[in-house]
């Protein structure tokens, strides 16, 4: 069986995450995931693709939802901390994600005039209005806000492991987890909860991409696609700028989908939404054939 070591949420695409001990998921992912977004000023969604800097950027949404902090004291700079009051009543704005028209709510100048100084381009910041009605498609269709597409990213320890294994034997040296941004990270756990195909599951790589339906906590997840990886995991995390060609170069020699681009890890709808946390066990309770 594997159990459930780390949960991130990322309150605003693109930026940091925050590591959790337990969470409660929503329909559309974990509470306050990818619920903001920076845009230009014309709406197009800014992300670490074009803007390594977003990276740098902590936010933290207040436990009653009403507050937001943004810090990036660890940029160059001096761009320190600012405190926001989130907005939900704010007229609509159109913005533009991956050439889809949504609707955003803007957050203000003051946000808006932060993140331009720290980007070092013109940006304003929007939230999911609650009318949103977005549904990610896949195998498991579901609710998603601004996420790249479905509302949770899982990915186990063994899978990162292999990829560092081969990315040693070219000379490179190994990535961290955080180089993929996944929402949940599963390892294998002490019980012998065993799969008569994969044994203890977390503990074969890519195992996740062939569970269907799995239960965390009270909650229950449904397979929606295998993760595509872009430029975004190019960027060090922690510098906020590209570094080099891996994982990208390793991933495209073992990993490229049946239907056309590089995969690691795996995107899931919420199917029953409830709490999680880190000790968990992960059900798996359908498995499927990986689209490998």
């Amino acid at each position: 069986m594997a159990d459930v070591v780390e949960i991130v949420c990322y309150p605003i695409k693109g930026c940091a995450g925050t590591s959790m001990s337990d969470a409660l998921l929503t329909p559309a992912g974990l509470t306050h995931d990818r619920s903001f977004m920076v845009i230009s000023e014309d709406g197009v969604y800014r992300t670490q693709r074009r803007h390594p800097r977003l990276a740098l950027i902590r936010p933290t949404v207040s436990a009653d939802g009403s507050r937001l902090t943004l810090d990036a004291t660890d940029a160059p700079g001096r761009y320190g901390t600012v405190h926001l009051n989130i907005t939900t009543s704010a007229p609509r704005r159109d913005v533009d994600l991956f050439g889809a028209a949504f609707q955003g709510i803007d957050q203000g100048d003051e946000a808006a005039a932060w993140l331009s100084e720290v980007l070092s381009t013109p940006s304003r910041l929007v939230r999911v209005p609650p009318e949103h009605d977005r549904v990610a498609d896949g195998l498991t269709p579901g609710p998603s806000g601004y996420a790249d597409s479905s509302a949770v990213h899982l990915l186990s320890r063994p899978s990162l492991a292999l990829l560092n294994r081969r990315m040693a034997e070219r000379g490179s040296p190994p990535l961290p987890m955080n180089r993929f941004r996944p929402n949940i990270v599963v390892d294998s756990g002490p019980r012998q909860g065993l799969d008569r195909d994969c044994g203890d599951w977390a503990a074969v790589p890519h195992a996740e991409d062939r569970t269907r339906r799995i239960r965390i906590g009270g909650a229950e997840l449904g397979y929606a696609k295998l993760a595509v990886r872009c430029a975004v995991t190019l960027v060090d995390q922690e510098a906020g700028a590209r570094q080099g060609p891996e994982p990208l170069r390793t991933l495209a020699g073992y990993r490229r989908a049946a239907s056309g681009g590089v995969v690691f890890g795996a995107k899931f709808s919420v199917v029953r939404p409830g709490k999680l946390s880190v000790g968990d066990g992960v059900v798996v309770r359908e498995w499927g054939v990986a689209e490998l």
